[in-house]
């Protein structure tokens, strides 16, 4: 089991705008890509306007066909229309639970 996390750095006061955005497109994860446990959150006590989006895979292929089809969907299109707007940068981190 994986647990993938995407943390973005938004610009100042964006990030509720992209976290709204992102919980959009947690049902296409979970019926398309086999995600559990997705979830979004934002920063209470982190670097201020992060938003993070998580979810757990049974192994890493899940995230490789994501990875290929994700963005191409007309409903996470659609979802994210404009999010580039919103982010200054970010990263993933990928974790084995044990």
């Amino acid at each position: 089991m994986l647990l993938i996390r995407d943390v973005f750095r938004c610009k100042p006061g964006k990030a509720r705008q992209l976290a709204e955005m992102f919980k959009k497109t947690i049902p296409s994860m979970e019926k398309e890509d086999g995600f559990r446990h997705s979830r979004v959150m934002v920063d209470y006590a982190a670097s201020y306007w992060t938003v993070v989006l998580e979810a757990e895979i049974e192994d890493i292929s899940q995230f490789d066909q994501h990875m290929n089809t994700y963005g191409a969907r007309p409903e996470v299109k659609k979802a994210l229309e404009g999010y580039h707007d919103l982010v200054e940068g970010g990263y993933r981190e990928i974790y084995r639970i044990i």
